[in-house]
This record gives structure tokens, sequence and C-alpha cells, in this order.
């Protein structure tokens, strides 16, 4: 075992932040630490925080991340944040946000900015998640960038999703919109102390009754008024409700397959990283060759 690797499973904090930027950055070494890292992992519970911009996903998460720790939890925290076009990093960051955890041993913070990654989540969510769980993280938070549409990526990670929603920005809507209903374990109405939360929990109870999910769960609906730790307790418990009556194999199982195909997409579009797209685009739109041939010669290279 590597001397990073042995460091990281005794929870060294400054290996682990090494690690970190080694596996967001893309690296060669960052697949061969985790390849050595994965067999120490399995035990952490992933949550997903989700949900459209301003619904106070961070607020929550800087809420829950002080409840996890009342009970004595190691915290992990992944805050995905839209890219800076200047820098390439994360625009938000999370030392702003979460200040109050800075000198906590027991959380782990990171910002990670989305690099283009469509699905409100990193590309290298997955695999910082498998190292937060390695270094002995209990929990590990992951709170999406919330790009409507396409944040329901989170469920292909996340053992527990809790979608967020706030009363007067048309979540109701959105959450149709999203397909944020099959996704939702949980639905946390945050900010319930403004006008129409009523209305929004009806909404949602409605929505409920349209459709039954495979395993039987109803999704609770939680409201909260995380700025002054309201319903944050009812929103662990619910937590834990869900984590008790599902079968924690089958729910691995189930995420892995759904990771497992995404892996598997990005690493076949690496394969295919000299490709000039461009210029095959070209050749279509002009009618000169037809995509099926084009997209059959790149898998023919592949194989050969």
């Amino acid at each position: 075992m590597t001397d990073l690797a042995g460091k990281i499973l005794a929870g060294d904090p400054r290996s682990l932040a090494r690690a970190a930027t080694l596996v967001e950055n893309r690296s060669t070494a960052a697949e061969s630490l985790l390849k050595e890292l994965f067999f120490h992992t399995g035990s952490a519970t992933v949550l997903g925080i989700t949900g459209a911009p301003g619904a106070g996903k961070s607020t929550l998460t800087d809420q829950l991340v002080h409840e996890f720790r009342r009970e004595g939890k190691a915290v992990g925290v992944l805050a995905v944040d839209p890219t800076s076009p200047y820098t390439g990093g994360a625009v938000l960051g999370d030392r702003i946000r979460m200040l109050g955890h800075h000198a906590d041993p027991g959380v782990f913070i990171r910002s990670m900015a989305t690099r283009g990654h469509l699905g409100g989540l990193a590309a290298a969510t997955t695999d910082m998640a498998l190292l937060l769980d390695a270094a002995g993280k209990e929990i590990v938070l992951i709170e999406t960038v919330g790009v409507g549409q396409d944040e329901v990526e989170v469920a292909k990670l996340a053992d527990v999703t809790v979608v967020v929603l706030v009363p007067g920005m048309g979540d109701d809507v959105q959450a149709i919109k999203a397909g944020i209903l099959e996704i939702a374990d949980i639905f946390v109405i945050n900010k319930a102390d403004q006008p129409d939360a009523d209305r929004l929990e009806r909404e949602l109870l409605a929505l409920e009754s349209l459709s039954t999910r495979p395993d039987g769960w109803v999704p609770p609906i939680i409201r909260t008024v995380a700025t002054q730790g309201q319903g944050i307790s009812e929103t662990r418990f619910a937590i834990r409700s869900f984590l008790a009556r599902t079968d924690a194999k089958a729910r691995a199982a189930a995420n892995w397959t759904l990771r497992l195909r995404e892996m598997l997409r990005e690493r076949l579009i690496e394969q295919f990283a000299t490709i000039d797209f461009q210029a095959a685009a070209e050749e279509v739109a002009a009618r000169r060759s037809d995509p099926y041939t084009i997209t059959d010669g790149w898998i023919k290279q592949l194989r050969d």
C-alpha cells in the first residue's frame, strides 16, 4: 500500500485534501489510489441534497452537519458549485457558507466545480465520495449546484436523496419538469414560514397520489426553516426512517448499476478524445455521410 493511501485510511486530513485534488483534476495517480482504497469503502451513508437555486440547500446542509456532529458522526461534505469562467474553480466557496465547521476535525468540506459537467454533479463526484468513505467519514453529504432538469443525476450516487423546495418559486412545476418526484426519497419545504407553504405541500401530496414507487415508500414532506434550525431533527428522523426500511445491499447494487453505466460512458468518451467531432458533424450536416455509419466506424476503431 502506498504511503498516501495509508494516511488517508488513518484519517489524515492533509493527505485527504491532497488526494481530493488529484481526484478532482482527474490525474492518472488518482485512479491507482482509488483502486487501492476501494475495498476499504462501503461504510458511509451518502446523502444527496438537491433542488433549485435559492432553495436554501447550503443552509440545510450546514444544519444537517451540526445534527450529525451532535451524534458523533464523522462527516464529509461535497458542495458542487458552478465553474468560474476565469479560474475553472468553484464559484461559490464552502468556507464562506460553512465557516462554523472550519475548526472541526470531524468535518471535511470540499467545494467542487462542475467544469461544464451536466447534471449538477462534477464528473469526479463519485470518486470523491469513495475517497471520503475510505477516510472514515460515516456521512457524506453531496449538495448539488441546483441546475434544474438535470439535477436528477444525484440519485445515481446517493443512498438517500433529499429534494429541497421553497414556496413561491414555481417549484411545483419544477418538481414535475425535472422528474424530482421520481428521485426524491424525502421532500423538504424550506423557508416554510413564508406564504404558500401550505399550497406547495398540498400540491406535493397531490403529485404523490398520482404515482406509486416500486418500493412502496411514500416520501415524507418535512417543513423547515433552516436559517433558524427548525425542522432539522425531523429531517434527520426521515432520513433514518428511510434507511431503516430499505435493503442496503439491494440499494447499493441498484446505485452501482447506474454508476457503472455512467463510468463506462465517461471512459468511452475519453477513448474517443482524439476524434474531430466538428469535422464529423460537418460531414453529416452536409449529407456527405450519415451518423450511423460514422458512429459504427468509431465503435469499430475501439474494437480494433
